[in-house]
């Protein structure tokens, strides 16, 4: 596994940075704001704050090394699957006031973020994929926060941008090799050529963390094989 593509990166700061900016934006919301929908199917702001509060029940349990304490709740409340349980999560915080989830969120999000950088550089924790080094799962939160932040709209600063999808690029790379994907990806200037076998594309840096998030447009021109191909952080 090459990790010299993410080289330089800090994944705790990049953590507290996309956490900043979703509790910066979701501070300034006010009654309908919360209603309006994401890109996420299905899911309204609200919807995916709920998702961002309820996810940290799994960031706990892997904290904790309880993930069959966390899997046997889950198997009581019928959820049976990653999907399933994004939807649970979601589904019990649509009646509670929406303070009371975001500070769920903050709380919980923020003691993450913490116990993380704790642990530091070297550790590992339990995933559902089994021991997985901290700072590769901090990163995995970092892009999640990133991602989500685009689904709702959040803004960036434009100066910023360029640097926040340089590195979202980085982290998709890694991911797309450490999963032995059979796209090859290399960097040209303004974006990325992605291949696969016969099929070759050339993506801006923008469109290639899109594709690597599966938030590519329907619109746009990649072809099928190498869009469901480019999926590894969705």
């Amino acid at each position: 596994m090459n990790a010299t593509i993410l080289a330089g990166l800090d994944p705790f700061d990049l953590f507290d940075t996309e956490a900043a900016r979703l509790d910066a934006y979701f501070s300034g919301l006010t009654g309908p704001d919360w209603d309006h929908p994401s890109r996420c199917e299905g899911w309204s702001v609200r919807d995916v704050l709920g998702h961002l509060a309820g996810e940290e029940l799994y960031n706990h349990a892997c904290l904790d090394d309880d993930l069959d304490g966390l899997f046997a709740r889950l198997e009581k409340e019928g959820v049976q699957d990653l999907g399933g349980f994004n939807e649970w999560c979601v589904r019990q915080r649509r009646a509670l006031p929406v303070e009371d989830v975001l500070a769920e969120w903050r709380r919980e999000n923020g003691d993450t973020r913490r116990r993380m950088r704790e642990l530091g550089g070297n550790a590992t924790l339990t995933t559902m994929a089994g021991p997985y080094a901290v700072p590769l799962q901090t990163l995995h939160y970092s892009s999640e926060y990133a991602t989500h932040a685009d689904d709702i709209g959040v803004p960036v600063e434009h100066g910023e941008e360029p640097d926040r999808t340089a590195w979202r690029a980085r982290v998709g790379i890694f991911v797309l090799d450490e999963q032995d994907s059979p796209v090859r990806v290399e960097e040209i200037a303004g974006g990325y050529r992605v291949e696969l076998d016969e099929e070759v594309a050339e993506l801006s840096a923008a469109d290639f963390v899109d594709a690597t998030t599966g938030r590519l447009g329907a619109g746009h021109t990649l072809g099928s094989e190498l869009r469901s191909a480019l999926v590894c952080l969705a």
